[in-house]
């Protein structure tokens, strides 16, 4: 009788631990979330970007962007929410609007192009993943060996 309890409440136990693991998962899962405010062409469709666009997320200003450039966010969760101030325009009056998305959780950088966003186009579109471009070492740099006495060696 004894054993069947202990056994019933390690299964128990585990269980609820595979159930907060899953939920932490989904739910504690941080990303970096990259703006971009760059002019896109996709199919024909020109989306251009506005003269800037400055972005708040949790009534925080993270990034405030002119036509070209690029900002970034760290977030957790998958429900993303911003409010952007667009100026179309230099000079031209601000113009807000507020902007709620689901972040795919297989994604650690993702990049918004805001233009596209903001003009209706597809997620598959706006949305694309970070992939940082690799390091490419100077082949032309020479490279000197050296012993546990900082000496030189191989051909001198």
């Amino acid at each position: 009788m004894k054993s069947k309890k202990t056994l019933l409440i390690r299964i128990i136990s585990i269980a609820v631990l595979i159930a907060i693991a899953a939920a932490m998962f989904v739910i504690g899962r941080g990303h970096t979330v990259y703006f971009d405010n760059k002019d896109l062409e996709v199919d024909g469709t020109v989306y251009e970007a506005p003269y800037q666009i400055e972005v708040f997320v949790n009534d925080e200003s993270v990034a405030k962007l002119k036509s070209g450039d690029r900002g970034m966010v760290s977030t957790m969760g998958q429900d993303f929410s911003m409010v952007l101030h667009i100026t179309p325009e230099k000079d031209a009056k601000k113009v807000g609007s507020a902007v709620a998305l689901k972040l795919p959780y297989n994604l650690d950088g993702i990049i918004l192009n805001l233009p596209a966003l903001l003009g209706g186009a597809g997620e598959d579109v706006y949305l694309e993943e970070f992939i940082p471009a690799p390091v490419v070492e100077d082949a032309d740099e020479e490279v000197i060996v050296t012993d546990e006495f900082e000496m030189p060696m191989g051909d001198e």
